[in-house]
């Protein structure tokens, strides 16, 4: 496996666990929202700078996004889309 594609799963799977939007991901790592889209898709090389702040936006190592997913292990699912509703 690519080592795009680890950094892509661990970031999704971290993300996903933390309930946390690209878009709060990205104003967090201080990056544009779509580079986080392309992150996630395993479409970017990251710089080990723009790993240690996502790493740390995330609560974790910089090396937790570099390890391989286990065997048969399946991409994580992105939180549901739309906006939520207003709580009043």
């Amino acid at each position: 496996m690519k080592v795009q594609r680890v950094i892509a799963h661990n970031m999704r799977k971290r993300r996903v666990e933390l309930r946390l939007s690209q878009e709060s991901l990205a104003v967090d790592a201080k990056i544009d929202r779509t580079y986080v889209s392309r992150l996630e898709r395993g479409l970017e090389n990251p710089t080990v700078g723009l790993l240690e702040r996502l790493a740390h936006v995330l609560g974790v190592e910089v090396v937790d996004l570099l390890v391989k997913p286990r065997s048969g292990e399946r991409f994580p699912n992105a939180l549901p889309g739309g906006r939520r509703p207003r709580s009043r």
